[in-house]
């Protein structure tokens, strides 16, 4: 099997990670970035409030990390909105407040089971 060279006008890759120490990078590096982590941290806690047995309170919170998430992705610039900007702002707010909406939604509308 032959190897396919690259076009001699290509250039060559840069690598994103600082050359000195003197240019370190933070972490994390925007304040979106910093806010994700809060999201983050706000959906570990619902996931152990509803391991605990309290499912509808675990959803909510959840719920409203994603509500809080589309929020700050509306607001912040594409530039400072790390880990939340994965698409276009408006696809990113629509299906976070979305599925932040519904959990919320169907965490209040679903009966109570009997035991």
């Amino acid at each position: 099997m032959t190897e396919i060279e690259p076009p001699a006008d290509e250039p060559e890759p840069v690598s994103a990670e600082p050359v000195d120490d003197d240019d370190a990078r933070r972490y994390p590096s925007t304040i979106g970035g910093a806010f994700y982590l809060v999201v983050l941290a706000v959906v570990a806690v619902a996931i152990g409030v509803v391991t605990t047995g309290s499912w509808r309170l675990g959803v909510r919170w959840f719920g409203g990390a994603l509500l809080f998430a589309a929020l700050v992705r509306a607001v912040l610039p594409a530039k400072d909105a790390g880990m939340l900007a994965v698409r276009r702002r408006w696809w990113d707010c629509f299906l976070l407040a979305g599925t932040g909406a519904a959990l919320i939604f169907l965490a209040g509308s679903i009966p109570d089971q009997p035991l």
